[in-house]
């Protein structure tokens, strides 16, 4: 063989080799950008970094793989969809007090379903992962909760928390709770 015919086997084999790097990596953003939607383009304005932002939600995939989530049996999934009924009139006379019970209510259907409890921003990681829509209407629904402790919103603002915490509880339970005029001003 001689030089020419090298360097052009050569230049082939990595020509194949990149194209098939894009392709992977093309399908690896399609991949994500179609399971993580919204939670996506968050990340990717965060980062600065479309890169990064994949490789943190390819991680969260690991993770969350690792987990044992499980569907609830349906008398502890009604047991739950009561409570959060209840959460919902207790808003008419005691908007925080049923805002700090939703938070906790949440939080007791993310560890029957088998998530870990570990701080709040791990936890939204991995309820991104497999309830990307509603992942947003968590971290909302928790920040107002946090400014409720502190005094800081009004019945509005609690009104929204319920309706944020109620998306994602609905989806956690797999039905729906409540509807929008169940939670009144």
């Amino acid at each position: 063989m001689n030089t020419i015919t090298v360097v052009a086997i050569a230049v082939a084999v990595l020509a194949i080799a990149f194209g098939a790097f894009l392709y992977v990596q093309t399908r690896r953003t399609k991949h994500l950008r179609s399971k993580f939607g919204p939670e996506y383009d968050r990340l990717v304005d965060q980062y600065g970094n479309q890169r990064k932002a994949e490789d943190d939600l390819s991680h969260r995939e690991r993770r969350v793989q690792k987990f044992h989530i499980q569907e609830l049996h349906p008398e502890a999934a009604s047991r739950f969809a009561d409570a959060w009924r209840e959460e919902q009139a207790r808003f008419v006379d005691s908007p925080h007090e049923a805002v700090a019970n939703a938070d906790r209510l949440v939080g007791g259907l993310m560890k029957a379903r088998g998530y870990p409890m570990g701080d709040f921003e791990q936890r939204a990681a991995d309820i991104s992962v497999d309830h990307p829509l509603v992942v947003e209407n968590y971290r909302a629904a928790r920040a107002l909760a946090s400014r409720s402790r502190r005094g800081e919103v009004n019945t509005e603002e609690l009104r929204q928390a319920m309706v944020h915490y109620r998306a994602l509880f609905g989806d956690l339970l797999n039905r729906e709770v409540g509807r929008p005029e169940e939670v009144k001003k």
